[in-house]
């Protein structure tokens, strides 16, 4: 090991749904300041800060367009929808007339209101129960269901009747609304459009009668009595990686499905984790390793974290802090330490804010901090939404802060 010998490789610590806006209960600080984290901290006061655009206007909200935009992906070019990234992360190959739908497991009460995006976190094995016997049910020449994780799941319409061009609702940014209130619409006048919402809807329904009577759900155990398919895409075709950012070789460390899948559609390599969950019991630790091998033999690599998104959407003041300090403690400061003197420029960012008192992603650029041997430290000494917008990196979008992060003109 030799001081330095890592120069011109970066990781990057994503802490999906980290920023915020002040909270009263905390003395008007956001949860990332009244967390401790020294070590975000340090990437901060060693290096330089800014914010970045990763939603802009004409984009859903969500974390498959969120993280694209940090990797440098423009979205008018490249977004395919949630669907098939997330069939390309599952190997699920799509053919020309397939449009691929993100499926959540869903909680609807008897009032038909929509109370939970994730079914109460279902559990891998109940979900996947569920999803293996809406396929034996409905499982067609025209309709395939597949299991991801959790409540994260997938639906394939197969066909040249079906239509991509579908408008939707958001599961998680559409809590404790009406059923009603939250259609399948068609986008354009095509027949195919048309056709495809009017299935949707009878599926939907169909499933929803099928689920109440399943002894999984009627007994209670699960939560999942309601599919709630959305952004639908058709087979995806990104740029590589290492073609964008001259020739460097790139790795993602994620527990879900669809980080997976953008780095697969990226030539990326997707390093798997056991014991990684997308949520607050995840293997903190086995990604900090994960991360710390993989440097050795790439020049890149997108340590991501779930965790503090799903405590936003919950609403949790208490389990998003712990999940932001979790990530300082038990990620960031392992592979810091374990690289230290090295030359690794490191960068922390969220994809996106989740504020609590709404539970949904917003637009708002995220915090940016850098630090590493070709970033000249500006006077920022904390990272946080406020502090990182008096940062030198100033305002960034596009490629703009993957160039600065790879040391790339």
């Amino acid at each position: 090991m030799k001081k330095n010998d890592l120069a011109g490789k970066a990781i990057v610590f994503l802490a999906d749904g980290m920023a915020d806006e002040p909270i009263a209960e905390l003395n008007g600080k956001t949860p990332l300041e009244a967390a401790e984290t020294p070590y975000m901290d340090s990437i901060a006061r060693n290096g330089a800060c800014g914010t970045f655009l990763t939603l802009p206007e004409g984009f859903p909200t969500s974390s498959d367009a969120a993280n694209m935009s940090v990797l440098g992906y423009s979205l008018a070019q490249f977004y395919p929808g949630r669907g098939p990234i997330e069939c390309t992360s599952q190997n699920i190959e799509l053919a020309d007339n397939d449009v691929a739908w993100r499926c959540n497991l869903v909680t609807v009460d008897d009032q038909k209101i929509l109370r939970d995006y994730s079914a109460g976190h279902i559990s891998k094995a109940h979900a996947d129960e569920l999803m293996d016997a809406l396929q034996k049910q409905f499982g067609s020449e025209q309709v395939s269901f597949h299991a991801g994780v959790s409540y994260r799941n997938l639906l394939v319409l197969h066909g040249s009747e079906f239509s991509d061009k579908v408008g939707y609702f958001k599961p998680d940014s559409s809590q404790d609304e009406p059923v009603a209130n939250l259609p399948w619409t068609p986008l354009d006048d095509s027949k195919e459009a048309a056709y495809t919402v009017e299935f949707l809807n009878k599926l939907v329904k169909d499933c929803a009668a099928f689920l109440a009577e399943y002894p999984l759900v009627k007994s209670g155990k699960a939560a999942g009595n309601y599919i709630w398919p959305w952004s639908p895409g058709r087979r995806p075709a990104f740029t590589a990686f290492k073609d964008k950012y001259a020739g460097k070789k790139g790795a993602v460390i994620t527990a879900v499905d669809v980080i997976a899948g953008i780095g697969k559609c990226a030539g990326m390599d997707v390093i798997p984790v056991p014991g990684a969950t997308g949520y607050i019991d995840t293997n903190y630790e086995g990604k900090a390793q994960a991360a710390i091998r993989a440097i050795e033999d790439h020049d890149f690599v997108y340590v991501h974290l779930e965790a503090i998104d799903e405590t936003s959407h919950e609403g949790s003041l208490k389990l998003k802090m712990q999940a932001i300090h979790d990530f300082d403690s038990r990620v960031i400061k392992p592979v810091m330490d374990a690289l230290e003197g090295r030359g690794v420029t490191f960068a922390i960012l969220p994809d996106h804010p989740v504020p609590l008192k709404l539970r949904k992603h917003t637009r708002t650029p995220v915090p940016v901090a850098i630090c590493g041997p070709h970033i000249q430290p500006d006077s920022v000494q904390t990272y946080s939404e406020a502090t990182a917008r008096n940062g030198s990196l100033g305002f960034m979008q596009g490629e703009e802060l993957m160039r600065t992060i790879l040391n790339l003109k």
